[in-house]
């Protein structure tokens, strides 16, 4: 998506368009400002990703990611604590009802709260989505992307 968004950028600014480019997780990347060509003037983009955190829950992020790239010898994928906390969350539903069995631990899941995750707390509501889901709001300053906030 970044690749359609720089020169829709650049478009915009060649036609004397003075807006806000918005949009989701896949022009929020490193490559954008190289895309738009100089074009993107300081909080133009405004973009989001999924998830997100905040105060003390950023220390454990910082941890994970300093053990992954330890381990890995690479960076952390913008997902991969997602999958990582979702793995484990399955894991302790299946230890917690002694199955592999779907349907002895999809219960066990969805009686999930306050499960410690690297990404935050997580508890899953009535309908098995998670309470209090993160969305992260991001603009670019120069060529680098900005934090604007982290919304629930």
């Amino acid at each position: 998506m970044d690749a359609v968004a720089g020169p829709m950028i650049r478009q915009m600014k060649q036609l004397g368009i003075n807006a806000k480019f918005m949009g989701g997780d896949g022009i929020c990347s490193g490559e954008l400002p190289k895309l738009a060509a100089g074009a993107m003037g300081d909080g133009q983009v405004v973009c989001a990703e999924a998830g997100g955190v905040e105060g003390a829950q950023k220390a454990g992020m910082e941890k994970f990611k300093a053990d992954f790239k330890k381990k890995f010898n690479a960076d952390v994928q913008i997902y991969a604590p997602y999958v990582y906390d979702a793995t484990n969350v399955l894991v302790a539903a299946m230890v917690k009802a002694g199955s592999a069995d779907p349907a002895k631990y999809l219960p066990a899941l969805a009686k999930t709260t306050d499960y410690k995750g690297v990404t935050g707390n997580i508890t899953f509501d009535q309908k098995g989505d998670i309470k209090n889901g993160a969305l992260t709001m991001f603009t670019y300053k120069g060529d680098k992307r900005e934090q604007i906030a982290v919304v629930r």
